[in-house]
C-alpha cells in the first residue's frame, strides 16, 4: 500500500477532470491517475471519484499515492543542495526563504542552475503539492538576478490562500534598487504597460496595449552618480522594476539588459543588477494575522553602496 494523502481541492482546479487536476496537484502523468481512479484509490468528500468526474475546489481529496519505484523519491530528478539559500521562517504552513543570487524559483525550460524548489527539496522541506511538478508550492518567483525574500507554501491551505492574496493584490512587496542617475520627482508612481519586447522574446518593454503596470518609489539616499530606492510593487510583471526605470533612463546599476552603463557596474565590482525583494508583509493563512519578513542586503550589494558612498 502507498502513502495514502489527504487536502482539500485548490480554488485553481475547481470544475477540473479528476485525471487532469490530479496529474497538476501531484505531479503524476494522467495515465497513472486514471489507474488509480478505476482502482478506486481516488475519493472526494469521502466518495470513490472516477477519473472524468469533476472537482469542486474546497472538497476534501484523499489519494492513495504508488509505490515509488525501487524506493526512489517521487519526483524526478536530483535535490540540489543550494549555497546561500536561507530559510527565514518555516511552520506547517509557510516557508519563507531568502533567496541567493544565481537561483531561479523553479525549474523552467533553458533554466539549468540551481532553484528555490531544488534546494528546499535537499533540505528536506516538505512544501505544497499544489501547482505543476516542477514548481509545487511556488506561489510568486523572483528573478535567478534578484536575491531576497520568497515565500514558498508548505500547506494546500496556504498555496490557495497565497495565490488569492497575491492575485488580489494585498500582500505588500518591498524592494530596494540602485538606479543611476536621480528620478525626477524624488517620489513617484510609474504606470505603464508592460509586455513582451517586439523585437527581443527575452526581454520586456513598455508597450502601448501591455499589461497594466504600476510601480511606487521613494528615494532613500542619493550618491553622486545613483539613487537609492524603496520600491513597493502595486502589480507583479515581469522584470517590472528593471523595465519601468529602464523607460525613464534610470535603469538598476549593472542590469546590462536594460541599459545599465557597464563602467559603472565593473567600478562597483557588480556582475548583476543592484536589486533586492527587501521585505514580503501577508496574512497568514493559518490565523489571518499580518506578518513581514525582512531581507538584510547580501555581501556583493552591500559592497556596491559602499562604494558608491565613498
Amino acid at each position: 500500500m502507498g502513502e495514502l494523502r489527504g487536502l482539500p481541492v485548490p480554488d485553481g482546479l475547481d470544475g477540473m477532470r479528476v485525471d487532469a487536476g490530479l496529474s497538476r496537484l501531484l505531479g503524476l502523468s494522467r495515465t497513472v491517475v486514471a489507474a488509480l481512479a478505476e482502482d478506486g484509490r481516488v475519493a472526494v468528500d469521502g466518495r470513490a471519484a472516477g477519473k472524468s468526474d469533476r472537482l469542486t475546489a474546497g472538497s476534501w481529496l484523499e489519494v492513495e499515492l504508488p509505490e515509488p519505484a525501487n524506493g526512489s523519491a517521487a519526483i524526478s530528478g536530483p535535490p540540489e543542495v543550494v549555497a546561500g539559500l536561507t530559510i527565514l521562517h518555516s511552520d506547517d504552513d509557510i516557508v519563507v526563504v531568502d533567496k541567493p543570487v544565481g537561483v531561479a524559483a523553479h525549474p523552467s525550460p533553458g533554466w539549468t542552475g540551481p532553484t528555490v524548489v531544488g534546494g528546499l527539496t535537499a533540505l528536506g522541506v516538505r512544501v505544497s503539492t499544489s501547482g505543476a511538478a516542477e514548481r509545487q508550492g511556488i506561489v510568486h518567483r523572483l528573478d535567478a538576478g534578484t536575491t531576497g525574500v520568497m515565500v514558498v507554501a508548505a500547506s494546500e491551505r496556504a498555496y490557495t490562500a497565497l495565490k488569492r492574496a497575491f492575485r488580489e493584490r494585498s500582500v505588500t512587496k518591498r524592494y530596494h534598487a540602485v538606479v543611476q542617475g536621480h528620478p525626477d520627482p524624488s517620489r513617484g508612481t510609474i504606470d505603464a504597460p508592460i509586455d513582451r519586447h517586439p523585437r527581443h522574446d527575452y526581454k520586456f518593454a513598455v508597450v502601448q496595449g501591455g499589461k497594466p503596470s504600476v510601480t511606487h518609489y521613494d528615494t532613500i539616499e542619493a550618491f553622486r552618480s545613483a539613487s537609492l530606492l524603496d520600491i513597493t510593487l502595486e502589480t507583479g510583471r515581469t522584470h517590472q522594476i528593471r523595465v519601468h526605470f529602464a523607460a525613464l533612463r534610470h535603469p538598476c546599476v549593472g542590469d546590462l539588459t536594460y541599459g545599465a552603463d557597464p563602467t559603472l557596474a565593473r567600478r562597483l565590482m557588480l556582475d548583476r543588477q543592484w536589486l533586492h525583494a527587501r521585505a514580503l508583509g501577508f496574512e497568514h493563512p493559518a490565523d489571518g494575522r499580518r506578518v513581514e519578513f525582512v531581507s538584510p542586503y547580501p555581501v556583493d550589494l552591500a559592497r556596491a553602496l559602499e562604494l558608491l558612498r565613498d
